[in-house]
């Protein structure tokens, strides 16, 4: 199985990793007492997008930075 290239920094990736659980709890928290079907929807939208950015930081590597040709500034950022 072929590795996928590290285009985040490491402080990228903790910041990801931390804010990803933070949206994922507090959608899920949200999620408890939601009132309509428009909060329901922006409550999901909230857990994937904290998923997102939870499973994007762990395995440090960020599709979409591929796809727009960003890389870290030096090698020596990604360990």
């Amino acid at each position: 199985m072929r590795r996928l290239p590290i285009n985040i920094t490491p402080a990228e990736r903790l910041a990801r990793v931390v804010l990803g659980f933070g949206g994922a709890i507090a959608g899920v928290w949200l999620l408890t007492s939601a009132g309509g079907v428009g909060l329901v929807v922006m409550e999901v939208a909230l857990v994937l997008s904290g998923l997102d950015l939870v499973v994007t930081g762990a395995l440090g590597f960020c599709p979409l930075y591929r796809l727009l040709g960003h890389a870290p500034r030096s090698p020596m950022e990604v360990r």
